[in-house]
């Protein structure tokens, strides 16, 4: 670990960010020890903060990277994209899962501690206003709202989290649901629009 990070710091000292591009773009697809080590040190090189022991899959894509601050045991998937802002908020919590192809809209993103966020789940923080309606509503304004995922967290294989959402602490969304409103902590939805099913096993509503 102390090898990478100076090695990381070296290369934010040394190398452009385009120059760190292109090496990233060499180790990219890579499945020696070598290419994930290489991912894991420019990823810290160039991330606001990052913890120990991240695992970044291959095929892994980011936007906006040096907005991202990431804990301690994060592991995220091959093939996921995480599109982050130039002036944006992402926050990726110590010991997150972020499985294979998934997709993080991450312009104003909080994934607590201990989040598991299934393959191919998606958050989506903007959408257009569709005013005035006599535009295309490509061409209309973008309204961009936190989403926030709290702490132990599961968000299910396929699921999609629209903006503005909030899913609390210890809840469980399931496969494919489509979370267009608040999850209370603890409790699990299903569905599309995902709506309650029940509490988790061993949780009393207060």
């Amino acid at each position: 670990m102390p090898e990478e990070i100076h090695q990381a710091q070296r290369l934010r000292d040394e190398r452009g960010l385009d120059e760190m591009l292109a090496l990233y773009g060499q180790h990219l697809g890579g499945l020696s020890a070598q290419d994930f080590r290489m991912r894991r040190v420019i990823w810290r090189a160039l991330v606001k903060s990052c913890g120990e022991n991240l695992q970044v899959g291959a095929g892994a894509l980011f936007r906006n990277i040096e907005t991202f601050e990431i804990g301690d045991q994060v592991c995220i998937g091959p093939q996921s994209y995480i599109q982050g802002m130039h002036d944006g908020h992402c926050v990726i919590g110590h010991h997150v899962w972020i499985g294979p192809q998934a997709f993080l809209d991450a312009r104003d993103l909080e994934l607590g501690n201990y989040v598991g966020w299934g393959p191919g789940a998606r958050s989506l923080e903007s959408q257009h206003t569709g005013q005035p309606v006599h535009l295309p509503l490509i061409q209309t304004d973008l309204d961009i709202q936190p989403v926030r995922i709290q702490e132990g967290a599961d968000i299910g294989t396929n699921a999609v989290i629209m903006p503005g959402v909030t899913v609390g602490r210890g809840a469980i969304v399931g496969a494919g649901a489509v979370v267009t409103r608040d999850v209370r902590p603890f409790a699990i939805v299903t569905g599309v629009p995902a709506r309650f099913l029940r509490w988790r096993e061993g949780h009393e509503a207060s």
